[in-house]
């Protein structure tokens, strides 16, 4: 039994050593397929997001809306960003503060400098820190619980764990990212939906 892949049969892994190595594991595998994307399929997908977006979130105007810089083939919604900020609403990109801290945010306009950070991954240059009404995480594995499988930095989970008002959350992803179970510990944030090309689900 010890040698049973800790996926076999939903069978969660013993030791919170054993689901680290277990979910290592698995985001290589689900970055591996969806880098293996072609270019037009995750641009349709990330279109096909966007739509769902706009069923999930109609109204934006007013509201300050964090989304994410796309990394690694992840679905570009910077379309849609630009889309917020011209339908009145406020477009935030995360600020990486340090390891082990949450996140910041800081609203982010096209065409207003950006700086490189962790993973050279751009973020606002300027600006204050603003609390967001809607936070638009990219995943990389997810469940059926709602649970997200992200880079392994528990960057969004300290973030939404601490975050005053209880900003809806909403992982957005592609559908071959799903999984049986991401083997949730209890600092694990559940998401209150998830998006991804071919479905819309919310948490009841």
């Amino acid at each position: 039994m010890h040698e049973i892949d800790p996926a076999y049969m939903g069978l969660a892994p013993a030791e919170p050593h054993d689901v680290m190595r277990w979910r290592a594991a698995e985001r290589e595998r689900l970055i591996a397929q969806r880098m293996a994307l072609s270019p037009d399929a995750r641009a349709s997908y990330s279109r096909l997001i966007a739509e769902r977006l706009d069923t999930l979130v109609p109204e934006v105007a007013g509201r300050a809306i964090s989304l994410y810089w796309p990394f690694r083939g992840e679905p570009d919604l910077r379309p849609w960003m630009a889309t917020v900020t011209a339908r009145g609403g406020k477009a935030l990109l995360p600020v990486v503060a340090g390891k082990g801290q949450p996140l910041t945010f800081r609203a982010w306009a096209e065409g207003e400098k950006l700086e490189r950070g962790v993973w050279n991954i751009p973020y606002p240059a300027e600006g204050p820190e603003v609390t967001p009404d809607v936070v638009i995480a990219p995943l990389v594995g997810f469940d059926r619980d709602f649970y997200r499988l992200g880079y392994g930095g528990g960057y969004y989970d300290r973030t939404l764990a601490g975050l005053a008002g209880q900003p809806m959350a909403i992982g957005v992803g592609y559908g071959l990212q799903e999984i049986a179970t991401i083997h949730p510990q209890p600092h694990d944030v559940p998401m209150q939906a998830i998006v991804t090309e071919w479905c819309l689900r919310r948490r009841s």
